[in-house]
């Protein structure tokens, strides 16, 4: 019998922890599948944030460690710079890459530090009560941000635009936001991850990936309507494509 599909021989057998019809594992999935595709896995080293991902060493077979809140970028720029030849990945939420780790972040890209960061954005903390995060839109309403308000500029000032804030950056050679409620749109994810390994396989600058992710559990609905709520509302404040891509520019 022909095999059609497999799983990605980098994981293990452990069940995930994620909420159904969380976008974290579609992400991992895909992770995942390239490093297998492109033979990442001996060489390679995530590194881990705190938040729903946080127990990703159990469902990986490879070298990676988990950093403090926030800090993710700070341990992969240590471990990038004491051997360049590593693929090293950096992967964070909204809240521990924009609230907890905004300097982090912003001075790994000011240094151009030849990393891949994956930041998913679910807009909302999620594993620690569907808090307000940095991320949350306009008029959303979250534990920490309740109805009939919710989000108010008063009060929180406005949703933070990561992709386009590290494109200004000289250091960051490719920006890409990118969604996975469609499969056409699974697909584009790919290719977007699939671009900024390839970059820091080249040697070029930072590569960075935001990905718009439902979580039902945090925003208090179904599975399903967490896809829409995607289209219906957080593409209009954080708009999907490419921001910046050096590699195109030079060419």
């Amino acid at each position: 019998m022909k095999v059609i599909y497999e799983k990605p021989k980098v994981f293990t057998d452990s069940v995930t922890t994620y909420c159904g019809g969380c976008g974290h594992g579609i992400v991992g999935k895909l992770i995942g599948e390239l490093i297998d595709e492109m033979g990442l896995q001996e060489n390679g080293i995530m590194v881990w944030p705190i938040g729903c991902s946080c127990l990703s060493d159990r469902y990986y077979d490879m070298d990676m460690m988990m950093a403090l809140h926030g800090r993710a970028p700070a341990a992969a720029t240590g471990i990038k710079r004491a051997d360049p030849s590593k693929f090293v990945m950096v992967y964070q939420g909204d809240g521990d890459l924009v609230s907890e780790g905004m300097a982090e972040i912003m001075h790994a890209g000011i240094r151009g530090e030849k990393f891949s960061v994956i930041f998913i954005n679910n807009a909302i903390y999620g594993m620690t009560g569907a808090q307000m995060a940095p991320t949350t839109l306009m008029g959303q309403t979250a534990s920490t941000a309740p109805a009939p308000t919710g989000r108010c500029e008063d009060n929180s000032g406005y949703p933070v635009k990561m992709a386009e804030i590290l494109a200004m950056l000289p250091g960051v050679c490719y920006s890409e936001r990118v969604t996975v409620n469609t499969p056409a749109r699974i697909s584009q994810c790919k290719k977007a991850l699939k671009h900024a390994f390839e970059l820091q396989l080249q040697g070029k600058g930072m590569g960075f990936v935001e990905v718009l992710s439902p979580c039902p559990t945090g925003w208090g609905m179904s599975a399903l309507k967490a896809m829409d709520w995607i289209d219906e509302k957080m593409t209009e404040v954080y708009p999907l494509g490419v921001i910046k891509d050096t590699e195109k520019e030079d060419k």
